[in-house]
Parts: C-alpha cells; sequence; structure tokens
C-alpha cells in the first residue's frame, strides 16, 4: 500500500509564500513525508524554477501544472497520474491544496492508516463536523474524478465525486483540515487528535500496562517523526 501526496498550488506567489519562515511548497512537502505519503509531487506554475529550487533537497518532485482550461479536476488527475507514474505501487493519492498548511503530519498518517483498512472508499478529514483536506482518493475511482466537470471549484469537485464514489469523513480532531493560510496560526483552535483509531481497529499490546504513557508530538508539529528530526532530510 503506497498513498502518494499531490499538492496543488495556482499560483507560483502561493507556493512561495513565506510560511513559518519556509516556501510554502517546502512546508507542506515536508509535512507530506513525515506523515509517509510517498511519492510526493507539487503542481504549480514556475516559470523561473523557484518552486522548483525550494524543494530540490527534499524526496518531492516539481511538475507543471495541467492546462488552465481542465479546471481543478484537471489539476488533481494530472498530479495522480505523474504520481503513479513515479511509484507504480501507488494506490491512493491524498489531493491537498497549497493553502492548507496547517494539516497536522499525524492526521496524514492517520488517513494513511484508514486507507490500508478501507482501500475502496475515499477518505475525507473532518473537524466539528466540516469536511476539509487533503482528501485521500483511491486511484480506483480516478475514472470517477474524471467526469467532474471541469468548472467546478476543488471543494465542489470533492463534493461531486463523493456524490460517485463510495466515501466517508473521518473526524481527526485537526483544525488544519478546514482552516487554511486566511488564518494566522495563533488564532487556531486546539489540535483535538482523533476520537477513535482511524483504521478502525484497537492495538491491544501495552493495552493494561502501567505506566504507558501518551505519544509526545501530538498537534501541527513535525516530531516524533525522524524524517524532521535536526539534521535529517527535512532540515536540509
Amino acid at each position: 500500500m503506497t498513498v502518494a501526496a499531490v499538492i496543488l498550488s495556482a499560483t507560483t506567489e502561493g507556493a512561495l509564500a513565506d510560511t513559518l519562515g519556509q516556501p510554502r511548497v517546502r512546508r507542506l512537502v515536508d509535512l507530506a513525508w513525515a506523515g509517509g505519503a510517498l511519492p510526493v509531487v507539487v503542481l504549480s506554475p514556475d516559470l523561473d524554477g523557484a518552486v522548483a529550487r525550494s524543494i530540490a533537497e527534499t524526496e518531492a518532485s516539481w511538475h507543471a501544472p495541467a492546462p488552465h482550461d481542465e479546471g481543478p479536476r484537471g489539476q488533481m488527475i494530472r498530479g495522480i497520474e505523474t504520481a503513479a507514474a513515479e511509484v507504480r505501487d501507488t494506490t491512493a493519492a491524498l489531493l491537498w491544496p497549497a493553502r492548507m498548511i496547517w494539516v497536522g503530519a499525524e492526521t496524514i498518517t492517520s488517513l494513511i492508516e484508514a486507507h490500508g483498512t478501507d482501500t475502496g472508499t475515499v477518505l475525507r478529514p473532518s473537524w466539528q463536523g466540516d469536511a476539509g483536506w487533503p482528501v485521500l482518493l483511491p486511484l480506483a475511482h480516478l475514472e470517477q474524478l474524471q467526469m467532474v466537470s471541469p468548472e467546478l471549484d476543488p471543494v465542489a469537485a470533492m463534493d461531486a465525486l463523493t456524490e460517485s464514489a463510495p466515501s466517508r469523513t473521518i473526524d481527526l480532531g485537526d483544525p488544519g483540515v478546514v482552516f487554511d493560510a486566511s488564518t494566522a496560526e495563533a488564532d487556531l483552535p486546539p489540535y483535538e487528535g482523533p476520537s477513535s483509531p482511524p483504521g478502525g481497529h484497537v492495538h491491544e499490546w501495552g493495552e493494561h500496562v502501567e505506566g504507558v504513557s501518551d505519544v509526545p508530538g501530538e498537534g501541527r508539529g513535525l516530531s516524533p517523526y525522524p524524517q524532521a528530526a535536526p539534521g535529517g532530510p527535512a532540515d536540509a
């Protein structure tokens, strides 16, 4: 099971916008990689190569977007097909608008885990009942996405897709799935975490062992993932 991350920016300026001291797409690439997505592809206009340079020392790759008249749906399709060409075993793709900068790496991991036990369902993360991003699309439903009108905006395109393909939302307690770059980090509601295992099962080992503490690093940070540790690939 391999789940790609497809990061989509409609403009060069949006892709390079400063986000906590990093270009926006570089931050998202690090989050996707830390969360376990592979491969990671970035689609964005890039006339002078600045976007490609911003992710040059990561595991991600830059690709030119689809023609404008193919709409948001076309960008999603191009990203999925590009990711599938890079890694043939790709089973699903996380469709990730670049404006969604506050998504936690734990959310990416949770979506991938949920896909592992529910491989045929489109998965939409939610926060307090509102569906958000990134959306996990099994490649088996690429044909349904191709049937979506190119005139629809990304949210409407996902709504249309989930009317024709099996889908469900998962409340992951992450406000970053619905609050975008227009909200400052300091103004975000607190991260809550999922109320139940996203994968639909509970690991029993150690359940009754005394002294077992909660795993540190919850929320929007990159820890405890080794890819984001100081000196690791995410800091290159």
